[in-house]
């Protein structure tokens, strides 16, 4: 049985998946919490709660982007 396709590259491709579909997460909430800020009187705690979720998946973009950099030992 012969595989020709590499696990790496087939972790990459999951990688590059899961970032596309975060960073149009992230570009969505973006969206949703402009259109919240447009419209006072807003809730102050859904906004809250919209922001902190903005921020979470900007951490886990930052993560996986620093996966697909590869390793450089100087």
């Amino acid at each position: 049985m012969s595989n020709d396709t590499d696990p790496l590259d087939v972790d990459l491709e999951v990688i590059k998946a899961k970032l596309e579909t975060l960073r149009i997460e992230h570009r969505d909430l973006d969206e949703v919490i402009d259109r919240l800020i447009e419209k006072p009187p807003f809730d102050q705690l859904q906004l809250q709660r919209l922001k902190k979720r903005k921020l979470g998946l900007k951490d886990q973009i930052t993560k996986l982007e620093s996966r697909l950099i590869p390793d450089i030992i100087a």
